[in-house]
């Protein structure tokens, strides 16, 4: 058993058992956490994997949460039935918003991206089509029913939470042991190399894209559960920028590397809050830092955390 198989089981243990121990301010921290967390592997997934500068990843975030809200407050559709729903319009969404400008490199897709969030935001608190509640956003969603059994206490929506977690990182490890998460890894290092490999880019880039949104969109009907209502500022731009940096400052592909990323960014904080606005001056200067002492973030990606069928053969030069 290697490192990150050890880490990986100490880390699900600890939060499996947390409900047991914590009292009911840091369970509802500890849904927030595993909730982002999953929202930041997605986001691996795009900016890690496949290498796309990705910083509008709360749009796939609020369409999931807001399409849960939608259909259970204005159509009365059970929360267990909107999921489906969620998976399939972040899929949608982002492979329209993507498709047309996929071909773009890097800062400039970046750019785009941005772009995509603002307007976003404004759709949101515009109250498009009288659904989405302007900029006091939607209230009074339903708790969620499985069977005939409600879950709305904190512990029943936190191990939904963690399942959701668990489910995140099975994917991404078998993504990584396919052709898909193959491809994806060359087109990050070299896409020209990738191109005359006779790997079509722009699919797997819009399949990474696809995949990391829907899994952000399950994750928003998380969050909308959790607090029975979604606004336009909880997933605004620097909501993006939130996520984009995890990825960064924990280590790009690093599953290590985005838990601890999320940590610092969304739980950190939360144990300085009595310092008020101050405690962020702390946080970006702790990601400056970061930076300049580890560019490659707090847990860089290994051969360790690599594929097998992608580590340099022995004696090879």
């Amino acid at each position: 058993m290697n490192n990150k198989t050890t880490i990986t089981i100490a880390f699900l243990a600890i939060m499996a058992f947390l409900p047991l121990l914590a009292d009911s301010a840091w369970l509802s921290i500890g849904i927030t956490f595993l909730v982002f967390a999953v929202v930041a592997f997605s986001q691996d997934i795009i900016l890690g994997r496949a290498g796309v500068f990705n910083m509008g990843h709360a749009i796939f975030f609020g369409i999931g949460a807001y399409t849960t809200a939608i259909l259970n407050v204005h159509f009365g559709l059970e929360i267990i039935y909107t999921i489906p729903f969620a998976i399939i319009f972040s899929a949608i969404i982002a492979v329209l918003l993507a498709g047309p400008i996929i071909h773009l490199k890097g800062d400039y897709f970046l750019v785009a991206t941005i772009g995509f969030n603002i307007i976003f935001e404004q759709v949101l608190s515009n109250d498009i089509f009288g659904l989405t509640g302007g900029p006091n956003g939607i209230f009074g969603i339903d708790v969620i029913r499985i069977f005939g059994y409600e879950l709305f206490s904190d512990t029943a929506i936190y191990y939904i939470a963690f399942g959701l977690l668990i489910i995140t990182l099975f994917i991404i490890r078998n993504l990584d042991n396919s052709k898909y998460g193959r491809a994806l890894y060359y087109i990050n290092k070299d896409e020209i190399a990738a191109k005359s490999m006779g790997i079509n880019v722009p699919y797997y880039k819009l399949f990474a894209f696809a995949l990391g949104a829907s899994i952000a969109g399950v994750a928003g009907s998380v969050f909308a559960i959790q607090y029975s209502a979604v606004s336009p500022e909880s997933f605004n731009f620097m909501q993006s920028v939130m996520f984009f940096a995890i990825v960064l400052v924990g280590g790009s592909a690093s599953l290590p590397g985005v838990i601890i990323g999320t940590f610092v960014m969304f739980v950190l904080p939360e144990l300085f809050t009595e310092f008020k606005e101050s405690r962020y001056l702390i946080f970006g200067a702790a990601m400056v830092l970061t930076m300049i002492l580890r560019p490659n973030g707090v847990w860089p990606v290994t051969f360790g955390n690599i594929p097998k069928f992608l580590r340099p053969k022995k004696g090879a030069k």
